[in-house]
C-alpha cells in the first residue's frame, strides 16, 4: 500500500475493521433511506433531474455521504462502536478513490 494511506489509517480512530461500509451495511442503509423517502421524507439532494425512484435517490445520497445515520459494529470482545456513515464513506473514498458497489 501507499505509505501515505498507511499513515492515514494509523490516525483513524476506528477499533473495528473494515474501514469501509460492507455490502450488507450499504444494502441496509439504502433500504432504510428508500423506505423513509417512499413514506414522504424530504430528499437531501436535488431530485429534479433524477428518476423519482426512492432507491436511486437513496443510493445517490449515500454516495455523497449526506445521510445522518450511524453504523453499530461489535468487536469479538463484545465492545460496541458507533461509526457515522459519512466517516466510512470518506475513508472509502480516500482509500479506493470511489465508493465500491455504488458506481454508475
Amino acid at each position: 500500500m501507499n505509505e501515505r494511506i498507511i499513515e492515514y489509517l494509523r490516525k483513524v480512530d476506528l477499533k473495528t475493521k473494515p474501514y469501509r461500509l460492507t455490502r450488507y451495511e450499504k444494502a441496509r442503509i439504502v433500504a432504510a433511506r428508500a423506505l423513509q423517502l417512499s413514506l414522504g421524507a424530504m430528499p437531501l439532494i436535488e431530485v429534479s433531474n433524477m428518476p423519482k425512484d426512492p432507491v436511486m435517490i437513496a443510493i445517490e445520497e449515500l454516495k455523497r455521504g449526506l445521510l445522518p445515520m450511524t453504523i453499530i459494529r461489535r468487536t469479538p470482545a463484545g465492545e460496541v462502536e458507533l461509526i457515522p456513515v459519512s466517516k466510512l464513506i470518506e475513508l472509502e473514498r480516500k482509500l479506493f478513490k470511489r465508493v465500491h458497489g455504488l458506481e454508475d
